[in-house]
């Protein structure tokens, strides 16, 4: 087993709650062991920090599984992967959710979601990597799916040095499937769909449309499969304008729009959501609720000073096309975009559009995206509701 003492001080942070340990901050490395298993980690003064597996290629050189002193084998996954799901469980969830968040379940690297009756996983760390086989026992023990399907082509790999992989890993099976979120039927492509298939993050916040949409007006801005323009129509709008530069979005809007018995109510446009808003100014054209829920503009620290101004850009064209006594819905999905900084770029955005608002609601990602205290890094997604005086 390799062990790594750590430079004086620098456990501080571990201990507090943040589960990476990064190669600068080990002052040695004893023992010996192949690349994926499980190391010890130890203070500068000797004492026992945790468990975690290692990979010399990643700057995170060891993730944290473990504070306590405790065998960590197959039993050990079984059992934190059933208290994931269990805690998700009893809060209510069903049909489609995280059943495991990485680092935020204290499985760093997997993220394990279900989409009916079908699971969709990432294994984005060499450490996981390892245990494909062994997780997918387990996953198939705890859920006895129809179909497992694996999302293993983020970016984040390389960094592992990881190839990118998608496919089937359980099952044969059709890999569009169908749920149901908020009542309503949807269609989500677990090969193609955006992260493992689709947005789960933001189910509650969608939910949370019914408080302002009844009988009104609604734009839904890079609406991907149309999750905010569906609740919408569920939850009474008069009128729903779905906006996504993709055509095959679009297409699937409109699948979903018919699926629920809403294409009387939902219209599509294929078109980029800054020349659309910007259109909507020049023709007069106004809404009573706007959502703005675009992807990450900024996913490095060091574009977060260009995806802050098009975060601003679009909120400022956003807040001039809303009735007055309407409402904009904006959000960020970018960890990089920090709270303060989101809080920031509406007030600049409020201020250069000429109108009035006031914040009425601040939202995050949904339950089952619980972040761990200590990684701010899992607190990504910010959500606020403006009203527009």
């Amino acid at each position: 087993m390799y062990v790594l003492t750590l430079k004086k001080n620098e456990e501080k942070r571990i201990v507090a709650g943040h589960p990476w340990v990064y190669a600068n901050e080990v002052l040695k490395i004893e023992g010996k062991d192949v690349q994926g298993s499980i190391a010890k980690v130890c203070a500068f003064d000797g004492r026992f920090i945790g468990y975690g597996y290692i990979n010399h290629l990643s700057k995170i050189i060891v993730r944290i599984l473990s504070y306590r002193d405790e065998v960590i084998d197959e039993a050990f996954f079984y059992d934190r992967i059933f208290a994931a799901n269990k805690m998700r469980t009893e809060l209510g969830y069903d049909d489609n959710y995280r059943v495991v968040f990485g680092e935020n379940d204290l499985l760093p690297g997997l993220v394990v979601d279900k989409y009916g009756d079908y699971l969709s996983v990432q294994f984005l760390t060499l450490g996981m990597e390892v245990r494909k086989k062994m997780i997918v026992d387990i996953l198939v023990k705890i859920f006895a799916p129809k179909g497992i399907y694996e999302r293993s082509d983020s970016p984040v790999r390389e960094k592992e040095g990881l190839p990118l992989f998608k496919g089937p890993i359980y099952g044969d099976f059709d890999p569009v499937v169908t749920i149901e979120e908020n009542g309503i039927k949807m269609l989500v492509d677990l090969e193609n769909g955006q992260k493992t298939g689709y947005f789960l993050d933001q189910k509650e916040n969608r939910a949370n449309l019914a408080e302002y949409v009844k009988g009104k007006t609604v734009l839904d801005c890079f609406s991907n499969v149309g999750g905010f323009a569906l609740n919408a129509a569920k939850n009474g709008a008069s009128s729903v304008l779905a906006v996504d530069i993709s055509q095959i979005a679009v297409d699937s809007i409109a699948e979903n729009a018919k699926l629920n018995g809403f294409e009387n109510v939902i219209q599509t446009c294929c078109a980029d959501v800054f020349e659309k808003l910007r259109d909507f100014r020049h023709e007069g054209r106004k809404f009573d609720v706007v959502v703005l829920d675009p992807p990450a503009f900024t996913k490095s620290k060091d574009t977060v000073k260009e995806g802050y101004k098009g975060y601003k850009d679009i909120n400022i064209q956003a807040l001039k096309i809303v009735n007055k006594g309407g409402f904009l819905i904006t959000c960020s999905c970018s960890q990089h975009l920090t709270i303060n900084m989101f809080l920031d770029m509406i007030k600049e955005s409020v201020a250069q559009s000429g109108v009035r608002a006031k914040m009425i609601e601040f939202r995050t990602q949904s339950r089952d995206h619980g972040t761990l205290v200590g990684l701010d890094e899992g607190l990504y997604l910010k959500v606020a509701v403006l009203y527009v005086l």
